[in-house]
């Protein structure tokens, strides 16, 4: 179980945190061209259930039968904060482009330890294959995008369905009638190695997250950049100048590029106008338009 000093990090960071999306939110409403399907529960755990529901967007003017491409969020928050509720507007900017939107909450360290996040994940793709008459998703085309510590827990996921040694660490993955066409990765940290030690509150985030001391097979389970074989999905990288994880953005590419996975890096912000971390979200911003239109047309790119 979390201890109180970890309760307390995860408090203080899910403060700030919140305190700070609110204001980049404030005066959004409902798009009149995006519909939605909200608080869908997709999970059984009984105790955390408030973290395993999700919600559906898809753009107004196609009819529910009609079969969309699908786009499903892995949001973050440093793997102690965040819900679907804080993405919602993101999410439904994304339908706008003519995509199917699944935006969903996933269980939170320190109350769950890993891999709670990425059972949630597997849970939400297997609803998404169980559900896709009823609303709309094409399965041949099925992407993903993650932000943050939410490309972590996307990169490490989509190993463990294309990586069979590493799926050995997650027996609950189960087959299913699709595969991931292509996933974006948005300011993600990846590496994960010893050097934890010299950064105090990393440190307590991974322990939190681990629910126990940091060991080395504990890093080596965490390790984004680690698991990647050429059975990858082909993977949009995104960071900017002035993202504090923008070092962070070369472990994945050169672990992409060594497997011979088809990749694109995309580098926004410049030295005279830096951006900052996850700047894709604030939808006041030009160059949030512009990488989240380089997204979807990545994924554009990979229908089949």
């Amino acid at each position: 179980m979390a201890n109180i000093i970890q309760k307390f990090m995860a408090c203080k960071t899910r403060w700030d945190f919140g305190r700070m999306d609110k204001r980049r939110d404030a005066g959004q409403s409902i798009p009149d061209d995006v519909m939605r399907f909200e608080n869908i529960l997709y999970g059984p755990d009984k105790k955390f259930q408030k973290w395993q529901y999700l919600d559906v967007y898809r753009p107004a003017g196609k009819s529910q039968k009609e079969k969309l491409p699908v786009i499903v969020s892995v949001h973050g928050g440093a793997w102690v904060y965040g819900d679907k509720d804080v993405y919602q507007w993101y999410c439904m900017r994304l339908a706008q482009r003519g995509f199917a939107v699944i935006n969903f909450s996933y269980r939170l360290a320190p109350e769950t330890a890993f891999p709670c996040s990425v059972e949630d994940t597997e849970l939400v793709f297997q609803w998404l294959g169980n559900n896709a008459d009823e609303y709309g998703f094409d399965i041949n085309n099925v992407f993903a995008v993650g932000d943050s510590a939410g490309a972590h827990l996307l990169a490490l996921y989509a190993s463990a369905i294309t990586n069979d040694e590493y799926a050995k660490n997650f027996t609950f993955i189960k087959s299913k009638p699709f595969s991931l066409r292509g996933v974006a990765l948005n300011c993600g940290k990846y590496n994960l190695d010893p050097s934890l030690e010299k950064n105090p509150f990393m440190k307590m985030l991974v322990e939190a997250l681990l629910q126990s001391k940091i060991t080395k097979e504990g890093l080596e389970l965490l390790n984004a950049s680690a698991h990647v074989t050429k059975a990858f999905p082909p993977a949009f990288i995104m960071t900017c100048i002035g993202d504090f994880q923008f070092v962070q953005a070369p472990f994945i590419t050169k672990a992409l590029e060594q497997a011979g996975v088809q990749f694109e890096y995309h580098c926004y912000g410049s030295e005279e106008k830096p951006l900052w971390h996850v700047f894709h979200c604030d939808p006041h911003l030009e160059e949030a338009v512009v990488c989240n239109d380089d997204e979807c047309e990545f994924f554009r790119k990979h229908i089949k």
